[in-house]
C-alpha cells in the first residue's frame, strides 16, 4: 500500500531539505516533526536537488549511523548548555 502524500508548504520543504543535509539530524526526527517517512524525505530531496547533488547526498547518508537512531551509539551524547532553551516540535518554548 502506498503512503498518502502529505501536502507540504514551501517553507516546510525547505526545512526538510535543510534537516536532511544536516549530518546529526536523524530521519526519525524529520518524520516526527513533519509526519513523513524516510522514503518521502528521499523523494523530496530527489525533486528539490540537482541530480549530481542528490547522488552526493545519498552516498553520504546511506548507512550513516547518525542519520538513523537505531544505528547510533549515542542517543543524546552531544554537549548542551544549561542556558539553552528547550526545543519542542521546532518551536522554542519560553522560559518561566
Amino acid at each position: 500500500m502506498q503512503e498518502k502524500e502529505k501536502e507540504l508548504k514551501p517553507d516546510e520543504v525547505d526545512r526538510i531539505v535543510e534537516m536532511a543535509w544536516e549530518d546529526r539530524t536523524p530521519f526519525e526526527a524529520i518524520s516526527a516533526q513533519f509526519l513523513i517517512s524516510e522514503q518521502q524525505v528521499i523523494a523530496i530531496m530527489r525533486t528539490e536537488m540537482q541530480p549530481s547533488s542528490f547522488r552526493m547526498w545519498r552516498k553520504r547518508v546511506q548507512g550513516r549511523a547518525t542519520k538513523h537512531m537505531k544505528l547510533s551509539e549515542h542517543k543524546d551524547a552531544r554537549f548542551k548548555s544549561d542556558m539553552q532553551r528547550q526545543i519542542s516540535q521546532n518551536k522554542i518554548s519560553k522560559r518561566t
